[in-house]
């Protein structure tokens, strides 16, 4: 293992060289943030009880920043991760790790904290920017928003080795991430608040690891408190999916 941080550092500069990986970890959640809340703001109409229940007693801006926040972790596991392992063993980079004598756990080790270290970039970056134009709140609850951050993007990462380690190729890992991706995004609480979505919509998104990360996130950063409903589905997507993803690494 004395590899890898060396390895770390190699992944982390060739993850800047990749534009998909840098649009979609940066560039496109603060786009559509932004645009989100440039159109609704962040006043609310206190005296409208739909709205307030919509919006969560917050302003629209204050709604999404957790949201997107979250979604960063998710174009993480669902988009860069999968496609970089997937490529990987596409090319061969894999067994050519392996005939040098790199062990499997120090590999996802290096992807896993590149992973991390850009959610927690990403994430500084929104809560900066979002406060700095919109006049967003800080979290109320800092340490349990870091708890309920670190649970979320944990999650994320094992979803990622998963993906990467059962698609068998960089187009499939991109194609099928970016449909994940998207899906979740619309309807776990990134597009449409929740509150404006159909009865199915609802359910479907109970089934989404986004939503019960976006849950989390939100009611520890509002100050409502520590939603464990969310944190023990969020849980069960990190147990069985880093178990199946280890289970399932293959070098090529």
């Amino acid at each position: 293992m004395r590899a890898t941080p060396k390895l770390t550092w190699i992944e982390m500069k060739l993850f800047f060289r990749e534009p998909m990986a840098l649009i979609f970890s940066f560039a496109f959640p603060f786009f559509v943030m932004f645009i989100l809340a440039g159109v609704f703001g962040n006043e609310i109409d206190t005296e409208d009880p739909e709205s307030l229940e919509v919006w969560r007693g917050v302003g629209p801006a204050d709604y999404y920043v957790p949201a997107y926040v979250g979604i960063v972790m998710a174009s993480m596991g669902l988009i860069s991760l999968p496609l970089r392992l997937a490529t990987y063993r596409e090319r061969g980079v894999l067994r050519r790790f392996r005939a040098a004598g790199f062990p499997a756990g120090a590999i996802i080790i290096s992807q896993v904290a590149v992973a991390l270290g850009i959610a927690a970039v990403g994430a500084i970056a929104i809560t900066v920017s979002s406060t700095l134009f919109y006049g967003t709140q800080a979290p109320e609850m800092p340490l349990a928003t870091l708890g309920a951050w670190l649970l979320g993007a944990g999650a994320f990462a094992a979803i990622g080795i998963f993906l990467g380690a059962i698609l068998p190729t960089a187009r499939t890992a991109q194609g099928g991430g970016l449909i994940l991706f998207f899906m979740m995004m619309f309807i776990s609480g990134g597009g449409p608040p929740r509150g404006v979505l159909t009865t199915s919509m609802r359910t479907l998104s109970d089934f989404l690891p986004l939503t019960h990360v976006v849950l989390m996130l939100q009611e520890t950063w509002l100050g409502y408190g520590w939603d464990t409903r969310a944190s023990l589905i969020t849980v069960a997507f990190f147990v069985c999916t880093a178990a199946a993803g280890l289970f399932r690494f293959r070098w090529g």
